[in-house]
């Protein structure tokens, strides 16, 4: 049975919607890992890779009772450390977060027993959460496609909890270790910045730079990444990748939808869905997004898991192209 491993926290997320709805949940690795079980589990396994407090674990595991294909030894709390986080959205898009515990970071030990896995879908919210030998021990000791979110490395934790955008200095070093790299707009602005500048204008652009985000994937596509997903909020996916030795651009429209409720974890559910079809079909990057996109969708539709839909269901989501 092939095997994803989705990587990074399980925060309890304290949130507040641009509806004025409060949630309380457990977030980021949930939603891929129980998108992708609902949607295939009894043909996958998917194993959640998480570090947590230990008054957490087994709450966290009886969210994920019930759900096929959950793996759950590798959910540790060894350090007896996990994120705690508040979300409160501005509006769809835009939210203000504070943190106030902190996960400590998965390092090469935590996936010896996982290098079988056909996928690796990194989805860290915080820059140190991830350690880049992690990504080196797997590209070295793995054939699993790694698939990275940008959001952890474009994303600080400062000393009174709050959590800003930051540029991803060290940008050059991870490239080479990812295989696909995801990211909305934000963090692309946060990842493609000028050596010197007094006023950094690409990130001041409400609008996408489509000659910037270009420019930004072809650097990333020349370091080693074979393809680059750019989430542009409700319109859709740029996918950046290279066929026969030339760089494809294709935007691949979003999943339309009548109504949002909540939009948090939809990135995370679009890298799930993007890894999922790429363990089924390796290479075919526009059919990737477009299961992610139908994910991140589906995730939009409510405050529950009870959103995500069954593999047939998805599916036919993504032929007629709205829910």
């Amino acid at each position: 049975m092939k095997k994803i491993a989705i990587v990074g926290p399980i925060p309890r997320d304290h949130i507040v919607t641009h509806n004025g709805d409060l949630i309380q949940k457990w977030g980021c690795v949930t939603h891929p890992v129980i998108a992708l079980s609902i949607m295939a589990g009894d043909k996958i396994e998917v194993i959640p890779v998480t570090h947590l407090r230990s008054v957490d674990l087994d709450n966290v595991k009886e969210v994920f009772k019930g759900y096929r294909g959950v793996i759950h030894n590798h959910m540790t709390v060894a350090n007896d450390q996990g994120d705690i986080i508040s979300l409160r959205f501005l509006d769809m898009n835009n939210r203000v977060e504070r943190q106030t515990g902190f996960m400590d970071p998965i390092m090469p030990t935590d996936m010896k027993k996982l290098l079988d896995c056909k996928a690796f879908v990194f989805i860290p919210i915080s820059d140190y959460e991830i350690s880049l030998d992690t990504l080196k021990f797997l590209k070295k000791k793995s054939k699993g496609v790694i698939v990275f979110d940008a959001h952890g490395p474009t994303t600080a934790c400062l000393v009174n909890g709050e959590r800003q955008r930051k540029f991803w200095i060290d940008r050059d070093q991870w490239l080479p270790y990812i295989d696909v790299l995801k990211m909305n707009l934000e963090e692309a602005q946060a990842s493609w910045f000028k050596r010197e500048y007094e006023t950094n204008d690409f990130v001041k652009t409400e609008e996408p730079d489509r000659k910037e985000l270009r420019a930004f994937a072809e650097h990333c596509l020349g370091l080693g990444v074979k393809c680059v997903y750019i989430t542009i909020d409700s319109r859709g996916c740029l996918v950046y990748y290279k066929e026969r030795a030339k760089i494809k651009e294709v935007m691949v429209p979003a999943i339309k939808v009548n109504q949002v409720v909540d939009t948090t974890g939809c990135g995370d559910s679009f890298a799930g869905g993007a890894g999922f079809s790429l363990m089924q079909k390796p290479g075919d990057y526009v059919l990737a997004a477009k299961y992610g996109n139908a994910l991140g969708a589906l995730r939009t539709q409510g405050k529950t898991f009870d959103v995500f839909k069954t593999l047939k269901e998805t599916n036919a989501i993504i032929e007629r192209g709205h829910i």
